[in-house]
């Protein structure tokens, strides 16, 4: 009896491996399968994000540019009436010239000297 106890031992010890060895590999199959779901959420994490930054870099390059051309447009308006307004004075300088050339002369000589007079 000792004899088929022994043998019923290694035939039980054998099962038990066994089954240890199938639920190994169960085990492991079922972490790589969980492996590879969190991989697959993470890069579509990261595409969502990467899409999602994507769009606001766009968003804020769009209202970058938008912000430059309103100032563009600023400089160009402000130089366009500073133009004008010196276009202006000159006309009206020449005017007065034209109108009164000795005074003209007299005042020219006058603002000469005292610049002149300032730069000694």
């Amino acid at each position: 009896m000792s004899d088929k106890t022994d043998h019923e031992s290694s035939a039980e010890f054998e099962a038990g491996k066994a089954h240890a060895m199938q639920a190994a590999d169960e085990l492991r199959e079922a972490a790589i399968k969980k492996a590879d779901e969190l991989r697959h959420a993470a890069e579509n994490r990261v595409n969502d994000l990467k899409e999602k930054a994507t769009e606001k870099a766009e968003e804020l390059r769009r209202a970058a540019h938008d912000r430059a051309d309103e100032f563009r447009d600023y400089a160009e308006e402000t130089y366009a009436h500073g133009r004008e307004r010196l276009d202006d004075w000159r006309s009206d300088s020449e005017h007065y010239i034209r109108e009164n050339p000795a005074k003209s002369v007299l005042i020219a000589l006058g603002i000469g000297f005292l610049i002149g007079r300032l730069f000694k």
